[in-house]
C-alpha cells in the first residue's frame, strides 16, 4: 500500500497554522489565566517576587517549550509523527530494553495529567463570575460543561473543530492586547527579560525556589507541541508558536506591569484573578465567554491526546486491548468510551475534592514534569546512538534535566497539597502497563517455535485422512511465528492432539506492529502449494489493523493469480460453484497448572489474566468476524514441573 503522505510534513499553509492554533496550544495558551496568580498567592507584592517571577515563566518558555519543544523535539521526528511513543517506537530499533520504562512512566503521567488539566482550566475561567455575582455557585457549572464535553466525544468533534482556530486566534488576540495596554503604562517591568531577577529570586527570596513548581504551570502544554506533530506538521507548529509566544509574553508582561502598579505592597489572597482584574467591567461578560470557550478547546485537545496516546499504547502492546470507535472519515480522530468516561469521572472526583482552581494549582504540574523527565531521558539516549555531536549528546540534555530536574523538585511540595491525586492515578496506570508488557514478554520468551517442515507429511495425510471430520475448507491461524520455517508449538498441538482439525487448505497468519506509524504491507509464503500458506501482515502503530479485510483482499489477490482455489471443496457445492468456507482459529495460551511459578511469575501471570479479562477480546481487536472465529485454550510451560516423588505400590 502507498505511504501516508503526512509521514514527510504536513504543508505550511495559512489554515494549517490557523488549524494548529486550535489543536495545540490550548493548555499551554490557556496558563495565563492562573499562572500568575499561583507565583502571588499568599505573597506581599513587590517588585522582588514580581519580576523574579515573570522572569522565570521567561526563560521557561524559552528553555523547556522552544529549545527543547520546537526545536529539539520536533526534529526527532517518527515519520512526520511525534509523542512518547513515537519516540520510544524510534529507540526501541536500537533493542535496548530499559526504554520501555520511561515509555511507559511518560504514557501514565499525561494520561493521568488528563484528570486536572480539564477541571483547573474549565475552573479558572468559570471563576471569573463571580466578579459579576460573588455567591454563583462554580462547581455545579463546572461539572456540567465536563458532562457534556466528555458525552460529545462520541459523535467526534469535525464539525466545531472547525471553530477551534478562530477562536483561539481570538483568545490569543485578546489576552495580548490586555496585556499591551497595561505594558504601556508600565514599561519598567520589560527589565525581566534580565535573567538576573529569575536567579535572584531563586536564591535570595524567602522560599523562593519553591516558586518554581508555580513558575511550571506556564510550560505544562509543551509537550502536545510534539504529540501532536503529526496533526499539523512542524512548520506550522513553529510558525504558529511565534505568534502564540509574543501573546503569552504580552499577557505576563502585561499582569506583572498591572500588579507593580496598582498592587504593589499588597498582599495577594488565594483565589484573587490577576487575569480578569485587567479586563474593564464592560469587557468581562466577553473575557469570560472568550476564556471559557478557550479552555473547553484546551481540555478538548487533551481528551483527543489520551485517546491517540492509548491507541498507540495498544498497537504496541504495552496496553490492553479496547473498542476503538472512528466518529468522523476525519483521519487520526478516535473515541475510546471506556477511557473517555474513566477520565470523565477522575475529573468529576478533582472538582468535587479540590473544588477551587487555586486548590487545583497545588495538585497540578507533578504529573507532567515527571513526562518531561523521562522525554528528555530518551531524546537523550536517540541523539547519542545517532552519533550527534557530543554538545548535544550532553551539553543540551544535561541543561535540560537541571531545569526539569529543579522543576520536579519544588513540585514534590505539592505531593501532600494534592500531586498525591495525579501520583495515584499515574502509579495505577503504570502498574498496568507494566503487568501487560512483562507478562506479554514473559508468555513470548516461553512459546515454543518448531520447524514446520517436521509437520509437513503429518499435515498432508491429515488432509487426506477421511476418517477425521472435515473442519473446514480454509483453516486459518493466528501465529507468532513471523516466519515460514517456524510455526508456534501451541499451533501443532492444537491441530494435532487437541482436536485433529483436518482442513483443505491451511493458512498461518503473522501480524507484526513496526516501528513506523503509518503503512500497511504484506507477504506471502507458500509451505505446500495450493495447499498451505504463511501470511505476514506489517501495520504501523496507528493503523487500524482490520484483519479480517485485509485478510480477504490476500486471498482474493492470490485468487486472481491462479494460487489459491476460491471454491468449496464439498463435491455437491463445487458443483454449484459455491465459494470455499473460512474459520479462524484463535489460541489463548495459559500456564500449565503444573509450572513451578516464583512469587514474582505469580504475580504478572495472575496481573495479566485480570487485565485480559476485562479487555478487549482477541477477535474484536484483530478485526474479525465473531461469526467465524472459534477460540481455544492451550497450555504453556514458562517454568519447571513441580517436582513430586510418586511411588507405584504393587
Amino acid at each position: 500500500m502507498a505511504n501516508n503522505p503526512r509521514e514527510h510534513g504536513l504543508p505550511l499553509t495559512a489554515g494549517g497554522v490557523l488549524v494548529t492554533l486550535g489543536i495545540i496550544f490550548g493548555d499551554i495558551g490557556t496558563s495565563p489565566i492562573y499562572v500568575m496568580n499561583a507565583i502571588c498567592s499568599g505573597h506581599v507584592i513587590s517588585p522582588e517576587l514580581v519580576l523574579g517571577g515573570l522572569s522565570c515563566v521567561i526563560w521557561t518558555l524559552f528553555t523547556i517549550t522552544t529549545v527543547k519543544y520546537v526545536y529539539l523535539a520536533l526534529n526527532n521526528d517518527n515519520k512526520g509523527e511525534g509523542g512518547i511513543f513515537a519516540l520510544y517506537a524510534l529507540v526501541r530499533r536500537y533493542k535496548v530494553k530499559w526504554t520501555i520504562i520511561p515509555a511507559i512512566i511518560g504514557c501514565s503521567m499525561l494520561i493521568a495529567d488528563g484528570f486536572i488539566t480539564p477541571p483547573i482550566s474549565i475552573s479558572s475561567a468559570i471563576e471569573g463570575l463571580r466578579i459579576l455575582d460573588p455567591e454563583i455557585p462554580t462547581v455545579p457549572i463546572v461539572i456540567i460543561i465536563l458532562l457534556l464535553l466528555f458525552g460529545f466525544q462520541q459523535f467526534g468533534t469535525k464539525v466545531v473543530g472547525a471553530i477551534f482556530g478562530p477562536v483561539m486566534f481570538i483568545w490569543f488576540s485578546m489576552i495580548g492586547i490586555l496585556g499591551a495596554r497595561e505594558i504601556f503604562q508600565n514599561p519598567m517591568v520589560l527589565k525581566a527579560l534580565n535573567p538576573y531577577y529569575a536567579v535572584n529570586l531563586l536564591l535570595h527570596y524567602p522560599n523562593g525556589f519553591w516558586l518554581l513548581g508555580a513558575v511550571f504551570l506556564c510550560t505544562t502544554g509543551a509537550e502536545a507541541l510534539y504529540s501532536d506533530l503529526g496533526h499539523c506538521g512542524k512548520n506550522n507548529i513553529r510558525l504558529s508558536w511565534t505568534f502564540v509566544l509574543c501573546m503569552l509574553l504580552l499577557s505576563y508582561f502585561g499582569q506583572s506591569a498591572f500588579l507593580l502598579s496598582d498592587y504593589n505592597g499588597v498582599h495577594w489572597m488565594k483565589g484573587q484573578s490577576i487575569f480578569y482584574l485587567l479586563m474593564p467591567e464592560w469587557f468581562l461578560p466577553i473575557g469570560i465567554t472568550v476564556a471559557t470557550l478557550a479552555t473547553i478547546i484546551a481540555s478538548q485537545a487533551l481528551i483527543t491526546g489520551c485517546f491517540t496516546l492509548v491507541n498507540e499504547a495498544m498497537k504496541l502492546k504495552l496496553w490492553p486491548n479496547m473498542k476503538v470507535h472512528y466518529p468522523t472519515a476525519h483521519q487520526g480522530q478516535i473515541y475510546i468510551p471506556d477511557i473517555n468516561w474513566f477520565i470523565f469521572f477522575g475529573c468529576v472526583a478533582v472538582v468535587l475534592i479540590f473544588r477551587e482552581s487555586s486548590n487545583m494549582e497545588a495538585a497540578y504540574g507533578l504529573a507532567i514534569t515527571i513526562d518531561m523527565l523521562m522525554t528528555t531521558m530518551l531524546l537523550t539516549y536517540l541523539m547519542h546512538v545517532r552519533k550527534m555531536p557530543a554538545l548535544f549528546v550532553w551539553g543540551i540534555p544535561a541543561i535540560f534535566l537541571s531545569i526539569e530536574g529543579a522543576f520536579f523538585i519544588s513540585n514534590m511540595l505539592k505531593f501532600a497539597h494534592g500531586g498525591w491525586f495525579t501520583t495515584l492515578i499515574a502509579c495505577f496506570l503504570f502498574l498496568g502497563m507494566w503487568i501487560f508488557s512483562q507478562a506479554r514478554k514473559l508468555r513470548k520468551k516461553h512459546i515454543e517455535f518448531v520447524e514446520i517442515k517436521d509437520y509437513l507429511e503429518p499435515l498432508k495425510d491429515l488432509m487426506h485422512d477421511e476418517t477425521i471430520p472435515k473442519e473446514t475448507n480454509n483453516l486459518v491461524f493466528m501465529s507468532m511465528a513471523n516466519d515460514k520455517s517456524h510455526i508456534d508449538s501451541n499451533i501443532i498441538y492444537s491441530i494435532f492432539r487437541k482436536r485433529p482439525k483436518r482442513a483443505d487448505i491451511y493458512w498461518f497468519v503473522h501480524v507484526d506492529i513496526t516501528n513506523e506509524p503509518y503503512g500497511a504491507t504484506y507477504a506471502v509464503d507458500t509451505v505446500i502449494p495450493k495447499r498451505c500458506f504463511f501470511i505476514k501482515l506489517s501495520f504501523g502503530f496507528k493503523v487500524e489493523h482490520k484483519v479480517n479485510l485485509m485478510f480477504n483482499k490476500i486471498v482474493e489477490e492470490m485468487v486472481k493469480n491462479g494460487e489459491v482455489d476460491e471454491l468449496s471443496h464439498y463435491p455437491s457445492l463445487r458443483k454449484h460453484s459455491m465459494p470455499a468456507d473460512f474459520k479462524f482459529i484463535l489460541l489463548n495460551s495459559r500456564v500449565a497448572i503444573d509450572d513451578a511459578l516464583s512469587p514474582y511469575e505469580q504475580f504478572l501471570v495472575k496481573g495479566y489474566r485480570f487485565v485480559k479479562s476485562i479487555s478487549l477480546s482477541t477477535a474484536e481487536d484483530f478485526g474479525l468476524e465473531l461469526t467465524n472465529v472459534e477460540e481455544e485454550t492451550v497450555p504453556i510451560r514458562i517454568a519447571p514441573s513441580s517436582h513430586i516423588i510418586l511411588e507405584r505400590l504393587n
